[in-house]
């Protein structure tokens, strides 16, 4: 070493002479990898923690269709039995979804580990689990787009949206159609993205109207400005476009025809019931401004003040994510039923915006941050432990009743508007239990479901429905806003409340704020 530290004198004065370091450029891609590596490994870790913790904080019910358009179908396919509502009977819902969760339950069934709780969660922890993956890869997009800061930004304003946490690990294709979203748009060819595969994302999006054919509206847009970036765009539709979209009606066809036993093409039919005759129309109507003034606030809801603000920073740049936006809102617009969760699937693209103006606030980054964990926060664990969770501790509190032995066994009639509940997936064994039908009009002249001729004279169709003492059931359910105009007919025949069942604070119309469980003695 004292070869190698020469001794220089100038003067009086004896200085060492210090060696200049030299980075390699070698060592620096080595780090740079092992910390991107580093990094992907925390992502991954936090996701998927974030996502099962989001699973089991929401024990509330959003829609039936998480349900009955799901579970219900995947416990029938598996167990033989489970209620298939009218939609299986007209061709226009496919079985690709629930097959995911049949396959789950068939494993179950197979290793005798069929209890109904993993019945329950299962297919949701498979859910948060496909939505912690696309987290990831939303996340990786945007570093790979704009700068780490923004990147950050943008994650916290992904993972901390209220509507995320209630929907995204709920067993509704509105929920898997936002996730496959989310993992298509990491391949999509966005202004300075990496990441770009054609054919991933195409099959991605093909996959997505597949599970909900209703995920056109939203990437119709985004191939098209795809199509026009394209510079071989012969190759991209005769390579991609057309191969991928074919094989895809092909799969789902043949799934489709094997469990409906006969030629059923699915998207044919959802496209005529819903758009052509509006069906859907039968379950409720907004006007035409209600996802303007009322559904989009709601759903991004605390973030609204950020994404306009972000509009404005990186309209340019970003001008045809808020594209997508205003298009798939206007389209679903001028249909006439309208639902939150219909939009659900552009919630990530206005997460970017978020997110872009969070990272260029300086002054109130701090307060804004703080302002927007905490009413989202306060949002997320209402809805998804306290609002509407009647219906899942109905289905606890029926399920103990299969155990029960004797002479007679429970007969359970729900007096409420019709999918209230969870149905036989939610109990798994083969009680009795019956509902109130509400199927639509399908041409049936003076047509009055079962569910409105019941609220029209809820005694007389009680008296007519069960003319015997006999026929009449042993448990009835109920919301409390009933409990005092059928009085006579539960005094009449020995009912007595067992279970009242909190449900919600703000009661409407047919729902009530509790859920009573009547026994007949």
């Amino acid at each position: 070493m004292e070869n190698i530290r020469t001794r220089l004198t100038f003067g009086n004065k004896v200085q060492d002479v210090k060696l200049r370091k030299r980075k390699s450029q070698l060592y620096s891609k080595e780090d740079e990898r092992l910390n991107q590596g580093e990094l992907r490994t925390r992502v991954v870790l936090f996701a998927v923690v974030f996502r099962l913790i989001n699973c089991f904080l929401v024990q509330t019910s959003f829609v039936p269709d998480e349900y009955w358009q799901s579970l219900e179908v995947s416990h029938r396919m598996v167990f033989n039995y489970g209620y298939l509502t009218w939609e299986w009977k007209e061709g226009i819902r496919g079985f690709t979804y629930p097959l995911l969760f049949a396959i789950i339950y068939k494993i179950l069934y197979f290793i005798n580990y069929d209890s109904v709780n993993f019945l329950i969660w299962l297919p949701r922890i498979t859910q948060a689990l496909f939505a912690a993956f696309a987290d990831v890869r939303f996340f990786f997009l945007i570093r790979t787009m704009e700068s780490r800061d923004v990147a950050k930004w943008t994650f916290f304003c992904h993972m901390c949206s209220w509507f995320s946490w209630y929907c995204c690990t709920r067993t509704l294709t509105n929920s898997m159609e936002t996730t496959i979203t989310c993992l298509a748009l990491s391949f999509f060819p966005l202004p300075g993205s990496k990441t770009h595969n054609s054919k991933i994302y195409l099959t991605l999006v093909a996959v997505a109207v597949v599970v909900r054919p209703t995920a056109l509206i939203v990437w119709f847009p985004l191939v098209m400005y795809h199509f026009w970036l394209e510079e071989n765009k012969l190759r991209l539709i005769t390579q991609s476009l057309i191969p991928i979209g074919a094989l895809a009606v092909v799969i789902s066809t043949v799934i489709d025809c094997i469990f409906y036993g006969k030629w059923t093409v699915v998207q044919f039919n959802f496209l005529k019931f819903n758009v052509l005759h509006s069906v859907a129309d039968f379950y409720g109507s907004h006007p035409w401004h209600w996802y303007f003034t009322q559904g989009f606030a709601v759903v991004i809801g605390p973030h609204l003040p950020l994404f306009l603000h972000g509009c404005s920073i990186a309209f340019k740049k970003y001008k045809i994510l808020l594209a997508v936006i205003v298009w798939t809102i206007t389209v679903y617009s001028l249909l006439p039923h309208k639902e939150f969760r219909f939009i659900y699937p552009v919630l990530p693209f206005c997460m970017i915006f978020c997110g872009i103006s969070l990272a260029n606030l300086k002054a109130w980054r701090r307060t804004a941050t703080f302002a927007l964990l905490v009413s989202n926060l306060v949002a997320a664990l209402y809805t998804g432990l306290i609002h509407q969770r009647g219906p899942l501790d109905v289905m606890s509190h029926l399920q103990t009743l299969c155990d029960v032995s004797g002479p007679r066994q429970p007969d359970v009639l729900f007096l409420m508007p019709c999918h209230s509940t969870p149905y036989y997936s939610h109990v798994h064994c083969p009680m009795k239990m019956r509902f109130l039908e509400c199927p639509p009009d399908l041409g049936e002249k003076g047509y009055v479901d079962e569910a409105d001729r019941f609220y029209r004279d809820p005694l007389h169709w009680l008296r007519t429905s069960f003319p015997y003492k006999s026929s009449i059931p042993t448990l009835l359910v109920l919301f409390d806003v009933l409990e005092e105009e059928i009085s006579f007919f539960l005094q009449g025949n020995k009912f007595v409340r067992t279970a009242e069942i909190f449900h919600t604070h703000f009661p409407e119309g047919r729902v009530g704020g509790s859920i009573f469980i009547y026994e007949r003695h």
